[in-house]
């Protein structure tokens, strides 16, 4: 166990077996554990037998907890960061402990486990080369359908979290900022004894949650297909000139994947206009 060092490790979302070794010899050896809400870790560590010392860190006492464990760290403690479920940050605590972690000249370890969104990501059959993630949809309606109005023209894969008492709401929200058509697929309590996914039109997935009040009971993973409308495919001048140029020193793909990395187009469109020039 490195000394002065910050492990942010990832816990099950639902089923224990989920549980890395890795994240149980990490917890067990270091000096505190920094946990969302102690009380809902310490079912997960007593399972696991890890008895090592817990301090609260959550929304309302990160940024005062934040000075207590970088203080820590300076005495050559080892400190874990972990939330309620899943990985760390991700929709949850820790940004700005990792931030002054980082600034303070320490070292910040991930320790890999479960994560609700790319679970979901990876039984969606969605495509998954880009994608986007929103975090949870604002509470209220007016504010809800403003984000989805924003969200609409994304041509890539995104994604949202939601809760068991909004779910029907967001999803007419949905139906009326994004059309009853647009594809979404539903993950549900993913890992956990009644884990659900399902897939259709907005419509279609509403439908079968009015029907079944139990399919509205959980954690929600929603996701939505990229927009389809086509966009303006041909590559600018100013651009096609970078990419003629690159040719000359890079293979074609290796100059439409330079360009791909710093521009709106796509790798596939760059590459195959590259060939062209070659030709």
């Amino acid at each position: 166990m490195s000394e002065s060092t910050l492990y942010v490790v990832a816990t099950p979302i639902g089923n224990l077996g989920d549980m890395t070794p890795r994240a149980v010899e990490v917890l067990r050896q270091v000096d505190v554990i920094a946990a969302e809400d102690t009380r809902h870790s310490k079912k997960l560590m007593s399972h696991f037998g890890i008895s090592t010392p817990m301090v609260p860190c959550h929304d309302h006492n990160e940024r005062q907890q934040t000075a207590n464990l970088v203080a820590r760290l300076a005495k050559g403690e080892s400190v874990a960061l972990v939330s309620d479920a899943g990985t760390p940050l991700i929709s949850d605590p820790g940004y700005f402990l990792v931030r002054e972690v980082r600034e303070a000249g320490y070292r910040v370890v991930p320790v890999l486990g479960a994560c609700a969104l790319i679970a979901a990501l990876s039984v969606s059959g969605l495509a998954t080369d880009r994608f986007y993630f929103e975090g949870f949809l604002p509470a209220k309606s007016s504010g809800r359908r403003k984000k989805l109005q924003e969200l609409s023209g994304l041509t890539s894969t995104w994604a949202v979290y939601e809760s068991t008492h909004r779910i029907l709401d967001s999803l007419a929200d949905f139906k009326e900022v994004l059309g009853a058509d647009r594809y979404v697929v539903l993950a549900r309590e993913l890992t956990k004894t009644f884990e659900t996914v399902l897939a259709g039109t907005v419509a279609d997935v509403e439908s079968i949650l009015q029907e079944d009040s139990n399919q509205c009971r959980g954690e929600f993973v929603v996701l939505v297909e990229g927009n389809k409308e086509e966009r303006e495919t041909a590559v600018d001048p100013q651009t096609a000139r970078l990419l003629a140029r690159l040719i000359e020193e890079l293979p074609p793909k290796k100059a439409a994947a330079v360009i791909a990395d710093i521009t709106d187009y796509r790798k596939k469109e760059l590459y195959n206009l590259a060939l062209e020039m070659k030709a």
